[in-house]
Formats: structure tokens, sequence, C-alpha cells
């Protein structure tokens, strides 16, 4: 059916009953009027497999707004970081002084059409349709029927959404003057992505993170001097890049894509008997928990997880939040800045 919304009428024509029959079966009133099981079960069998959704929402005021706005999330619970995301959606929604509805789908696709549909059904003023991390996926057809924004989500196909993305090229700008303030201009090494911009599957948005790092060091005249690819960001992986770089050289500074990767990293370093910063200075990306926990701290780039969940709430509810954005994905993207978390992982090369 496309993104147009299923009726009655489509469920009757494909079952070949009256709209009358199919709305009587849909609301439990079959058997009542002795409408037959067989054509019952077609019914429901029908509505199920076409997504029909009846309306049940009370009946007012045509365009009326019910103050509602729907969050819908491949993870809510269980998850600091999706947690952080809603805390910040949900202080924006109490500061417009809306009603903020969460839904969470695990990643499945069925349910989050199922769950953007009964939303709808509901009325709410808009939808914003989150991920707990930057991904590319399929939108729903249907969620383009009213207000929605994307957030930490880049549609597979063109999308005239708006969507709201950690700006990862400020990012790597940010990680690289890091290293530039404290005086590095060479034996800088990239932990994550290879000397092509060659990265994991699924890390598309580590290629921004790597354009910012070389574009600030370019402006300096510095170039990166080798990278490591990993086939997943995990400390392990972390460990075996920087052992594998150590072979051949001594670095002054790693610049490792993710905070996972950088725990590795640090233990390869000291199994080499080398000092952080002391020896070799380390800045990473993500701002894990652990990451202050380590000695010395690790100084890291982290997500505006709070920032990105206010930031989709006040686009979805103020249209004068859209100037500024680039188009640069299809619809507009408004693009949230990555703070430094400073801590003791960077100091002045020797």
């Amino acid at each position: 059916m496309g993104s147009r919304r299923v009726t009655l009428a489509d469920v009757a024509k494909v079952v070949g009953v009256s709209q009358t029959t199919v709305s009587l079966v849909l609301s439990g009133r079959g058997r009542d009027l002795r409408i037959s099981e067989g054509v019952q079960r077609r019914v429901r069998e029908a509505a199920a497999e076409m997504e029909y959704r009846r309306n049940r929402s009370p009946v007012g005021r045509h365009g009326a707004r019910t103050r509602t706005i729907a969050f819908v999330s491949d993870s809510v619970s269980g998850s600091r970081v999706a947690g952080d995301v809603v805390g910040g959606a949900l202080a924006a929604a109490r500061r417009h002084g809306v009603t903020l509805l969460f839904g969470e789908t695990e990643g499945d696709a069925r349910a989050e059409r199922a769950l953007i549909g009964t939303m709808q059904d509901h009325r709410v003023d808009g939808i914003v349709l989150a991920a707990a991390h930057t991904r590319t996926t399929s939108v729903p057809a249907g969620l383009a029927l009213g207000a929605a924004v994307l957030l930490n989500v880049l549609p597979s196909e063109p999308s005239p959404l708006p969507r709201v993305l950690p700006d990862e090229v400020q990012g790597g700008r940010a990680a690289a003057r890091v290293l530039l303030d404290a005086g590095h201009g060479e034996g800088i090494h990239v932990i994550g992505a290879g000397p092509d911009g060659d990265v994991p599957f699924g890390r598309a948005t580590a290629l921004d993170r790597l354009t910012g790092v070389r574009q600030a060091l370019g402006e300096a005249g510095v170039e990166v001097e080798s990278g490591r690819p990993c086939r997943w960001w995990l400390p392990q992986h972390g460990f075996e890049a920087t052992r594998d770089l150590l072979r051949g050289e001594r670095p002054r500074a790693l610049v490792c894509l993710d905070d996972r990767l950088a725990f590795g990293a640090y233990q390869a370093l000291q199994d080499a008997g080398l000092s952080v910063p002391d020896d070799v200075s380390v800045v990473s990306f993500g701002d894990y928990p652990v990451a202050s926990w380590l000695r010395p701290g690790l100084t890291t780039v982290a997500f505006p997880h709070h920032d990105l969940g206010a930031k989709a709430v006040d686009l979805l509810l103020s249209p004068a939040e859209q100037h500024g954005a680039d188009r640069s994905c299809g619809g507009t993207a408004h693009r949230v800045p990555m703070p430094v978390r400073g801590r003791g992982s960077v100091a002045p090369p020797r």
C-alpha cells in the first residue's frame, strides 16, 4: 500500500466482504451478529497481513493538537547511552509543555512499524524515530504521514525527514586539535581505520571522524603517519593493532576511533614498557564510563547523548530550529557538537 494508510475498504476488497462486516469482526462483534468463523478468520488474517490499524483516538476537533509526542527507539531500557538520549528528549518535552510517550522496538522492523502506527492512531503531534547509536536503516514509509524527526538514523533510501546526528567531522577535528595544542607534530597514528580510510562494516561514521582528524592536522601541516584497521572495535582488537604498530616504530600519539580500542591500546603500550602520556599520548572517542577510571584517565571526544535527544524534540516542535541545517544526506541534517572530555592521557611530546 506504500505510505498510504490501509483502510477498512482495502481489507474488505481483499476478503470480498462489506466494510461493515470488516468493522464488526475487528471490533469483536462478529460472533454476536452470526458472522461465520471462516469469514472472521479471513478478515483478521487480511488485516494482520496488510497491517491495518483501527483508529482508537477520541473523536475531536479536526486537526486539534493532543500535546503528546512519541519517542520510538531501538533501545530505551537497559542502556546508559539510551537513557541519556531519552533524558534529553524528556527534558525538552517538559520545557515545551508536552507529554512524551516512549516505545522500544529492540531493532525489530515489524515491531517498529506497528509501534509507529499505534502512536499515529493516538494522534500524537509528532514522532521521533531514534537509535541508540548512529545507524543506516530503512525508514517506514508511514512515518512521513505526519510530523517526524530521525535521531541517529541515516535512511537507506532518500527521505525528506529531518535528522539529528552527532557532528562526527567536528569531533575528529577536536581530537586532532587536542594533540596539536599539546605540541604534537609528528608520529601520529590512527587505531581503528586503515590508511585508505577502510573501516569495519556498520561504522560509516568513523570516516567522518577520520576526515575531521585529517582536516585539522592538514591545516597545521601535519600528516597521519599510519592507520591500523580493526575488524571490530573491541579492546582486544585495539591491543592487537597497537602491538602490531609497535613492532615497526615508536608512535608519539595515537588517535583511537573508539574508547574500546583505546582500552586495548593502553595495555599494549604498557606491555611494551611505554607510559601514557609521557611516552605516547592517546585521544579517543565515546566517553564510555570506564574512560574516567583508567590511569591516567582517557581524554576522549564524547557523544552528546542528552543534547541529541533535546535537539530532536526541539526540532519536532519548533520549526525555527530547522534553520542552519545542511542537506548533505537528502533531507535536512542537524549536527550536534561533540565535546572533549580532557583527562590525563595527552601531554607534550618528549
